[in-house]
């Protein structure tokens, strides 16, 4: 299956375990609207294609304990590949960043932070200063509230236009 193969009934089930998570076979189709035999089948069709990562928990953190959220942008000195896979590579070895994305425009990378303090957070920013990753500049964004966090409409996104 590749994305150009899924369909309507497709895009149902995987928009169910996006919301949901794992589901029993008979709550996935009473919501998928399907009987579960041919449901489950699909399902494991799709996980064994690739479209199903993982599933996760959304856990209520400030429930757990006290931490920090900053959110950083980076812009590196040169835009050469080398310059891209060294700092992407030591990123992903960071515990403290949960998210970076790369992008186009004035800024190279933003990244998402926790730390306990912001203490904690400024040890982690000296600690990518001090690597020599060829940061030329960075700003930060101290997160106070978060507004909205959510997946995307996966049936909105997988729309075809003039279908």
């Amino acid at each position: 299956m590749d994305k150009f193969s899924l369909d309507a009934t497709d895009i149902r089930i995987l928009s169910a375990v996006q919301k949901h998570g794992q589901l029993s076979k008979t709550k996935l189709a009473e919501i998928v609207n399907l009987s579960p035999t041919p449901c489950w089948a699909r399902l494991t069709k799709l996980k064994a294609a690739g479209f199903i990562r993982g599933y996760h928990a959304d856990i209520a953190l400030d429930r757990v304990c006290d931490f920090t959220q900053v959110v950083v942008t980076v812009s590196l000195t040169h835009h050469r590949k080398a310059d891209f896979d060294r700092f992407e590579a030591h990123i992903r070895k960071l515990d403290e960043v949960t998210e970076c994305i790369a992008t186009g425009g004035g800024m190279d990378y933003v990244l998402k932070v926790f730390a306990p303090n912001l203490a904690a957070f400024q040890e982690v920013m000296e600690s990518l200063l001090a690597a020599e990753l060829g940061i030329d500049r960075y700003m930060t964004y101290i997160v106070t509230r978060q507004v909205k966090s959510a997946q995307p409409n996966l049936s909105g996104l997988a729309a075809r236009p003039g279908k």
